[in-house]
């Protein structure tokens, strides 16, 4: 993130003396990207976060890919995905390349580990639910329509409020770092005003509150395409003070502002975070563009060294029909798509939309996960034929 944070105690300068009230130091850490070049944070904790009692390989991470590459729109309902498990090591892969990776989760439990992803920066879309992200940096709380950006290495707990109903997150896990778009910053990281949203919309941890706890405090890191447990000999969210410019940190969707025009706007200007080969975009809810003669629906496009996946919020999207809340479609690099038919027509004259969703467009093809076929509505590539008499034959499971 391009703007520093300070919270908790800290001393007047980094790596001078600070001790704590028994006389000992506390144990800084410095955590970033990019070695010492990129976005980074010193923490302060209770004891030092070496202190490991064992380590073992618990498991490899093998996604397999749908041996079937036939090139072809799809469609996926995550209604049929499995529910249930943990928000960490219960998701389904959906989608995946050597960039990004799109998985879903619907946990029913809490995790009784902290967690890492140690190979991947994470955006977190909560679908659905509420509760408050634990970490080294404080308590986060999160609900629906939260972007939840979480950098690798960050260690974390998810504490769901499962009383108030269970939770969907759709995952993103980035081998590069997420960010603002550039186009988006001036020269010294500010947001400029004419980006679609600021930093008075991202929320951070406001407090830390250190647990300062002797015991067998197990961690587990994804790795190596592997997951990892590593047994601290104390409890891991010991920081009493931090400050720098690497943190984590939530956008909620409702919070974008979205850029219309006279004529239709293309997919860029929903541009919500840049990765290293894709880019995450929201399409909330906005006026239509406002010429009496613009076709507010999308006009037919080709994916030219791009797949692009749209997860639909809401039951409403303009330029679709067949599509349900909780859908996503793929549309791969090589084949045109655009409005369902008639959608253009009814479009015309129409003067909003409460549409809703996330849309990832990936610069590399992506696979998909052979854990997702069974969710896969399968004629979906025919759903933009017309019958005879003009009607819509919406896609069927």
């Amino acid at each position: 993130m391009p703007f520093y944070t300070a919270l908790g105690s800290i001393p007047r300068k980094r790596h001078i003396v600070f001790r704590r009230p028994d006389g000992g130091l506390y144990s800084e850490e410095l955590m970033g990207h990019e070695g010492f070049v990129g976005t980074s944070s010193l923490l302060y904790h209770i004891h030092p976060p070496t202190t490991y009692q064992s380590a073992r390989r618990i498991r490899r991470f093998t996604w397999e890919a749908d041996v079937d590459t036939s090139l072809r729109h799809r469609h996926f309902r995550t209604s049929a995905a499995p529910k249930g498990g943990s928000p960490t090591l219960d998701r389904l892969p959906l989608l995946f390349n050597s960039d990004i990776a799109m998985l879903w989760v619907e946990p029913d439990i809490q995790d009784p580990h902290a967690y890492r992803n140690s190979q991947a920066d994470e955006v977190v879309y909560v679908v659905e639910g509420q509760g408050v992200l634990e970490s080294v940096f404080g308590d986060l709380p999160f609900h629906a329509g939260d972007y939840v950006v979480i950098h690798r290495n960050i260690t974390h707990r998810w504490q769901l409020d499962l009383a108030a109903g269970a939770p969907k997150f759709l995952v993103f896990e980035s081998r590069g770092h997420i960010r603002f778009p550039r186009r988006y910053l001036n020269d010294v990281g500010q947001l400029l005003e004419g980006a679609p949203y600021s930093e008075r919309d991202i929320r951070r941890p406001t407090a830390v509150a250190p647990h300062d706890e002797r015991g067998d405090f197990p961690v587990l890191v994804k790795q190596y395409n592997a997951l990892n447990e590593l047994v601290l000999d104390h409890h891991p969210f010991d920081v009493v003070g931090w400050d720098g410019c690497f943190f984590p940190w939530i956008f909620n969707i409702h919070d974008f502002e979205p850029i219309v025009g006279r004529i239709h706007q293309p997919p860029p200007v929903h541009q919500t975070f840049q990765g290293d080969g894709f880019v995450i975009c929201s399409f909330c809810p906005r006026p239509f563009d406002f010429d009496p003669e613009a076709i507010p629906a999308p006009y037919n496009h080709s994916n030219v060294d791009s797949d692009e996946v749209l997860f639909y919020a809401s039951s409403e999207f303009m330029s679709r029909k067949g599509i349900e809340y909780g859908s996503i479609t793929h549309h791969p690099d090589g084949l045109a798509h655009g409005p369902h038919p008639g959608r253009a027509e009814a479009s015309i004259g129409a003067k909003a939309t409460k549409e809703l969703a996330v849309m990832m467009d990936s610069f590399k093809p992506l696979h998909v996960a052979r854990s997702a076929m069974p969710i896969e509505d399968l004629p979906y590539h025919r759903s933009w034929l017309e019958q005879q008499d003009g009607g819509f034959s919406p896609p069927t499971s």
